[in-house]
């Protein structure tokens, strides 16, 4: 803990109200935070050094980090907190600054110290909300990743968080006890004799000697508040990205709220059954049991087209059948010394990658049912949450027709209003008369008041026009007067006659050009010079390229002949080692569960085609009755429609013809 902090028990609980009545007094849209705190700075001259650094620092904390704090009391009054004032939100946010922040500085004694200080009811809810693991570890961690990098967040907030988190059962022990308990009231002292000592004279006392001065240390400027904060385009980055968040998200709700209505949402069942046979036919073209190859080698293919080398891969390759050929015949010549013969270590090692083979076919087997798993076990996972989508549909479907119910009540209320409204407004169309006569005379009145002064304006525009084009008639006529005036503009220049400007290495344009000639000549002699020398050594490294290609295809055929038959070898034992390998209980445990899942997901789907047999079926039972109540509702509109127009006594159109449906039934 900083030695500024080093502060008495009883001060915490004061200071704390100190930070919480200043963020009640902060605005972030109207206040700077430097002003602010230079303004509050008065507020706190009661306060010694240390205290008011822990003021500034904890008040700062809190407004730099304001998204986190509000992230975390934001789902406390949501969830534990809504007995609680609204008004009490700023000592949560402190409480839950000093546990992120400064909880490893003040140590848990302190800390503990902060949090009796308070109400000891809601620390305790709050404690326990904001210190339980499940929420830590998921939606808080999540929501503050939204805000900061989610490594940052991990290694530095939630980590530590964590590690705190098994001492403070210790001190939510101790809050526990005193809400059970309550508080306990305090016995009265009670009053002991005191002796007092005999009047008897004192010896004087012998003189302190007077200690040495110690030297004070000027006192450091304190750290600039701007050191911790970031700059102000971040902030402004933060909120231009969280709005355009905000506006995608809402048109993308408007969007899917404001879908097309005309057609059926739900597929046919011819569409069922050609979706069906396409999976069908992508299903069967899966082929996991095949065996994959690479295919022969290059070399063994009539038509396969030659790779075309570079120099440096020539070079290269030749050097390494070069070093191969050295290698057999410091072999050979070790064999013909008395060397041991390598026959046995050769047939040891064969065994040795025989059974290597063998195992690492059972482990590809393995894995090849383990896919096949995974992808059932998708499929199902599938299938489930289709069947949840659907639930969650129905449920949506069912608040839609209930919000459709009360708009048509709604509609109906306006209509109401609207047939007063229309009889209102007949009543006022047969006075209307008379005023429209009194507003005609009136706007002819203005409209002869207009014209008159747009006469005198017109008027002095057309002089002020005549003057400013006379001026510019006699301007023209000067710049024209200048211009005829005639001016010499040529001067004779003598190529062979130098500047004469006095210098060392002055010369006439001609000899210039001379000199210039003779530079070209010298520079084309030399660079036909160059292009024989580079010539001469192409070919020769040409004819090296030509020799290491004949050697480098010599060794390539002698070793395609050899890898020939490496592989023959490997596909006759290739079929008695899968046979080994498809005999692994691993293997055999992983193919009975795979059979279990794929008889799992048949009987899935045929349990949701069912259901969305017997959906269809519905969707289209609800439709017809539907459109049918909507056109008895349009034709009942058009019979009202024609009854206001005849009692209006206004003309109409032609009394529309009911369907057959409806003539019963008016």
């Amino acid at each position: 803990m900083p030695a500024a902090w080093t502060l008495k028990m009883t001060t915490y609980g004061r200071l704390v109200k100190e930070v919480v009545q200043l963020l009640g007094k902060f605005d972030p849209e109207n206040h700077c935070i430097e002003t602010f705190i230079e303004d509050a700075s008065t507020t706190l001259k009661h306060l010694d050094v240390s205290e008011e650094m822990f003021v500034w620092d904890v008040l700062a904390g809190c407004i730099d980090y304001k998204k986190l704090l509000d992230v975390v009391v934001d789902a406390f009054y949501a969830r534990c907190g809504k007995s609680f004032l609204h008004s009490e939100r700023n000592v949560f946010a402190v409480i839950c600054y000093l546990a992120t922040f400064l909880l490893e500085e003040l140590g848990l004694q302190h800390f503990s110290n902060i949090v009796k200080s308070q109400d000891v009811n809601k620390m305790y809810k709050f404690l326990g909300f904001f210190f339980d693991v499940t929420n830590l570890s998921t939606w808080i961690k999540d929501e503050w990743s939204h805000i900061y990098d989610a490594p940052f967040v991990e290694n530095n907030w939630i980590t530590p968080l964590l590690r705190w988190q098994p001492k403070m059962e210790t001190l939510m022990a101790q809050l526990s006890d005193r809400v059970t308990r309550g508080s306990p009231l305090k016995k009265a002292a009670k009053k002991h004799t005191e002796p007092r000592e005999f009047g008897l004279t004192r010896p004087k006392p012998r003189a302190i000697p007077l200690p040495e001065l110690i030297p004070q240390q000027e006192r450091h400027k304190p750290i600039p508040s701007t050191t911790y904060r970031p700059p102000r385009e971040i902030q402004s980055l933060e909120e231009e990205k969280l709005r355009n968040r905000q506006m995608a998200e809402t048109a993308l709700l408007e969007a899917n709220s404001r879908q097309f209505k005309c057609a059926n949402a739900e597929k046919s069942e011819r569409s069922k059954q050609v979706i069906s046979q396409i999976v069908k036919e992508t299903e069967a073209k899966l082929k996991f049991d095949a065996h994959y190859s690479s295919g022969t080698p290059a070399f063994y293919k009539s038509d396969s087209v030659p790779i075309k080398l570079n120099t440096t891969a020539i070079l290269r390759e030749g050097a390494l059948y070069n070093r191969r050929v050295e290698e057999e015949l410091r072999r050979v010549e070790r064999l013909a010394g008395g060397a041991g013969d390598p026959s046995r270590f050769l047939q040891w090692q064969r065994a040795m990658r025989e059974r290597d083979l063998q195992r690492q076919l059972a482990d590809v087997e393995r894995r090849r049912l383990e896919g096949q798993l995974s992808h059932e076990e998708a499929v199902l996972a599938r299938h489930r949450l289709l069947q949840e989508n659907q639930r969650k549909a129905q449920l949506k479907k069912e608040e839609t027709a209930e919000m459709m119910r009360r708009y048509a009540e709604l509609r109906l209320e306006e209509e109401k209003g609207m047939k007063e409204l229309v009889e209102v407004v007949a009543e006022g169309h047969k006075n209307s008369k008379e005023a429209k006569a009194k507003l005609k005379e009136y706007k002819q009145r203005i409209v002869q008041e207009v014209s008159e002064q747009s006469r005198e304006l017109l008027r002095q525009a057309l002089e002020e026009a005549q003057a400013e084009l006379s001026r510019k008639f006699e301007l023209i006529r000067q710049i024209r007067a200048l211009e005829s005036v005639p001016v010499i503009r040529h001067r004779f220049v003598d190529l062979t006659e130098a500047g004469g400007h006095a210098l060392l290495g002055e010369m006439s344009v001609v000899e210039l050009r001379e000199r210039l000639a003779l530079l070209k000549e010298a520079a084309r002699r030399e660079q036909e010079e160059r292009r024989d020398r580079i010539l001469e050594e192409k070919q020769v490294r040409e004819q090296l390229l030509l020799e290491q290609l004949d050697h480098i295809a010599l060794h390539r055929a002698v070793l395609g002949r050899a890898a020939a038959l490496r592989q023959e070898e490997k596909k006759a034992r290739a079929p008695a080692l899968r046979a080994r390998a498809i005999q692994d209980e691993r293997v055999s445990e992983l193919q009975r569960k795979l059979e279990e899942k794929r008889q799992q997901r048949q009987r899935q789907s045929e349990s949701l085609k069912m259901k969305a047999e017997k959906s269809t079926a519905r969707s289209l039972k609800a439709w017809s009755v539907k459109k049918q109540s909507q056109e008895e509702q349009h034709w009942r509109e058009l019979e009202r429609s024609l009854e206001r127009q005849v009692q209006l006594g206004e003309p109409g159109p032609v009394a529309p013809r009911l369907p057959p449906s409806l003539r019963g039934a008016t």
